[in-house]
Order: structure tokens, then sequence, then C-alpha cells
């Protein structure tokens, strides 16, 4: 555990493995892990359960506010409960990934949804030393004062070829294609509420595209450790070497 409570603020677009880095991360440092984009996730299963059109905003927020959210923030069990049932499995399947963006892109439903992640946040500082935070506008607006900023990202490829490997198994032709809307949309669609593509001011980009998962993780360790986030005029790209260019 660290020596003083700190946030670690991890965003990036889908596929570029801030999920998994992030998890990875939290366990090394001993702290808490957030993953902000199950709450989208759990609210989208928890509004569709209720039979409310996803496309009615207003309901959806009323939903936001209502919602009877439990989130672990164990690195090594994360767990979702909604209303006392366990949904961690559930929100991760295709009708809830094909249509959490109408959740995701509703301005009520994330400014109630920022205001619990940082309740969240604070209360793992408090509890656990600190927290890595990963998803949509966490670096820029739910914690912008974080104590390490960082955007995980990758190219188009990598990203659905990742992706493609942990839902289907693999990464040919036409399970790349199968991937590609979940992705490619979702990435567009959520584009018009939060930034994620290029690091802000203060932000540490990571190009995750030719590192292996160790060495993603290691990138990001590198930078906390270094102290090398939060800065207040644009951070260079972090790009390690790789395995193979040493």
């Amino acid at each position: 555990m660290p020596d003083a409570p700190i946030t670690v603020a991890i965003d990036g677009p889908s596929g570029s493995g801030k999920s998994s880095v992030s998890k990875a991360v939290a366990r090394t440092l001993g702290v808490a892990y957030l993953d902000t984009g199950a709450m989208y996730r759990a609210l989208a299963w928890w509004a569709l359960d209720r039979g409310l059109d996803l496309t009615d905003q207003a309901a959806v927020a009323r939903a936001a506010h209502d919602l009877p959210l439990e989130i672990g923030t164990d690195p090594d069990d994360v767990t979702v409960r909604v209303d006392g049932t366990d949904v961690t499995e559930a929100i991760r399947q295709t009708r809830i990934s094909s249509q959490v963006s109408a959740v995701a892109t509703n301005l009520d439903v994330r400014a109630e949804l920022r205001r619990r992640q940082r309740e969240l946040i604070e209360q793992a500082r408090h509890d656990h030393g600190g927290v890595v935070a990963e998803g949509r506008d966490i670096t820029t607006v739910v914690a912008p004062d974080a104590e390490h900023r960082i955007l995980v990202t990758a190219s188009e490829e990598a990203r659905l070829a990742r992706r493609s490997t942990e839902l289907h198994g693999g990464a040919g032709a036409e399970l790349l294609a199968a991937t590609r809307d979940q992705i490619v949309r979702r990435d567009r669609d959520d584009s018009t509420v939060s930034a994620f593509f290029v690091p802000a001011d203060g932000v540490v980009g990571i190009d995750t595209s030719e590192l292996s998962f160790e060495e993603s993780v290691q990138a990001v360790l590198d930078v906390v450790q270094a102290g090398g986030a939060g800065l207040t005029s644009p951070a260079p790209l972090h790009t390690p070497e790789t395995q193979e260019s040493r």
C-alpha cells in the first residue's frame, strides 16, 4: 500500500487493455480497483430488466438515481450487484454491450454516476490507501486532481484483435468483423460526450499497440512510480521499449 493515498486514473478506447491493465496495476500497488464502465452497464441491465426504453432519457436518468448498485473494488474479486442480484457476468453479455452507449451518452445519467464514482474513489482512498479507477472521463472530469492520470490507447487493429480474442477466442477475419461494430460504433457513440483518444493536458499517453500485457502493466507502473502524471503542461507519449526492440 502506498505511503499516502493515491488515485491512478486510467482512460482509453474500447479494447485498449485498460481494464485488465488497471486490475493488474491495482493488485501490484495493493490498492482498490474501480471499473466505472461497469456502472453504466449495470444501469443498462437494470433499466432493461424493468422494461424501460433506453432511448427515454428522462426515464433512464430517474433509474440512475434509484439504481441499487453495489460494486466491489477488490481487483481479485470484482463483483457487481443490482438490488441484490449478481450481474457481474450478465452485464458483459452482447445485449448489454450493444445497447450501453444509449445509457452512457445520457448526460443526466453521466452526472449522477460521476457523483457516485467520486464517492467511491474517496472511500477507496480512505479504506485502501488508494484506487486505480478506469473508464470514460476519469482523467479529465471525474478525477482531474488524481495524482496519476494516464490514457491507454492502441491502434484500431490491435484493439479489434484483443477484443475478438477475448470474446470469441480468436482473431480471424470473420471474428474481427463480428467484433468491429461493438468496438468502432461504441467508441464513435461515446466520443460524442467524452474524449478518450488523445491525452488531455497533464495526462500521460501510453500506446500499447506493440506491447504485451506484461509490458503494458509495467509501462503504467513506470509512470506511477516516476510520478510523471498530473503535470500542468501536456505530457509526452510514453512508448517503452518492446521485447522485440530489446
